[in-house]
């Protein structure tokens, strides 16, 4: 235990006194226009071995089924009940990339939107998939990779992972394609940092300026860098590839407490330090144990026999008592926060306590 906590101690402090380990431009920064778009569409799926939606209780899913017949020339009687078990509603969606052009393929995610117990073995019908505009971009048609598998007999049933959504690996078709001006307007392009910060903002702009000379790199904010790029669009490409390989050291990130409300989780960047404030901590238990008694009458008495519940209530609150808490680094952070016994949970509402009272010095962010 000693030798471990002298190791960590020493990683520690060869931490606190190394720098920031410089960065390529293109981990930090994204160039405006050069991003992804989110395609969503509905399908069907088929070939499901009695797994898919109960119709009864999904009419879109048969709705869906006689407007595709309808499509192929196939005329459904009206009035008729369609009870179909092997086929599924599904929402596809995928990301178009930046650049994409027609022809090329991309991954695709289908899940159920109704009543199906699984996708496995299912193929995903021709679905077009959409844009925020409404316009088609893409085609997804292809067999259903599920990776949770399931059993039932007998009324019992065991299952793991979800087989209620798949994946098809280039499983749609790009149709059309996302326009992308870069450098339309006289070769400026605008470079965007993907954690505004005024300090690295200013230390990309030297570092380009210092590769391409003064004038080039103007920041307009704490995120956006405006660059003066050439105007020939050959000449524009070999210009980003150059500022993607800028290497830049970033400035360090503000000092921050992360809590997972949901799991208890607790994280503190290397930032974060205590100032002295003084700490009780202590646990209220409320147990309430209930006996069960039973009251019969006295014979011939013509009572009933009857059920008496006899609660005992008791509460219980461990001792808490004023602890010192300080920390100039994250090493005596973690001791003095240890030294309180407190479990994450617990962790979470005094961490609240010393940033009300003005002792933590860090952002909480509740998540």
């Amino acid at each position: 235990m000693g030798l471990a906590r002298l190791v960590l101690t020493a990683a520690l402090a060869i931490l606190a006194i190394q720098p920031l380990r410089a960065e390529q431009l293109r981990e930090l920064a994204d160039f405006a226009g050069v991003r992804d778009n989110a395609l969503v569409g509905y399908g069907l799926v088929v070939g499901l071995d009695g797994s898919g939606d109960q119709t009864m209780q999904t009419p879109f899913t048969t709705q869906s089924l006689a407007n595709m017949f309808s499509q192929l020339g196939i005329t459904i009687p009206p009035g008729t009940n369609m009870q179909l078990r092997n086929v599924a509603a599904v929402m596809v969606t995928a990301n178009l990339p930046a650049f994409a052009r027609p022809g090329q393929r991309m991954d695709v995610v289908v899940s159920s939107i109704g009543n199906a117990r699984s996708l496995r073995g299912g193929t995903l019908l021709m679905t077009p998939l959409k844009g925020a505009d409404g316009g088609t971009y893409a085609l997804a048609q292809g067999n259903l990779l599920v990776g949770g598998a399931g059993a039932e007999a007998g009324g019992s049933s065991v299952q793991v992972n979800q087989q209620a959504s798949g994946r098809i690996s280039a499983g749609a078709t790009v149709e059309r394609a996302v326009p992308t001006a870069l450098g339309a307007n006289g070769g400026v392009l605008e470079l965007q940092l993907r954690e505004a910060d005024f300090s690295t903002a200013q230390r990309v702009v030297h570092a380009i300026n210092n590769e391409f000379g003064h004038g080039v790199a103007t920041a307009l904010d704490g995120r956006v860098i405006r660059l003066s790029g050439p105007q020939d669009p050959g000449q524009r490409v070999g210009f980003m590839a150059r500022v993607e390989r800028l290497d830049v050291n970033p400035a360090a990130a503000p000092a921050r407490v992360v809590l997972n409300s949901r799991t208890g989780s607790v994280v503190l960047n290397g930032r974060v330090t205590l100032r002295a404030a003084a700490v009780a901590h202590g646990n209220l238990s409320v147990v309430i144990d209930t006996a069960y008694g039973v009251s019969q009458p006295a014979p011939f008495g013509g009572g009933e026999t009857v059920v008496v519940p006899d609660s005992d209530i008791s509460i219980e609150q461990q001792a808490g008592t004023l602890r010192m808490v300080e920390g100039a680094n994250l090493l005596e952070v973690v001791d003095a926060l240890n030294a309180l016994g407190a479990t994450p949970q617990d962790l979470m509402s005094i961490l609240e306590a010393l940033k009300a009272a003005g002792s933590l010095r860090a952002e909480l962010e509740i998540i």
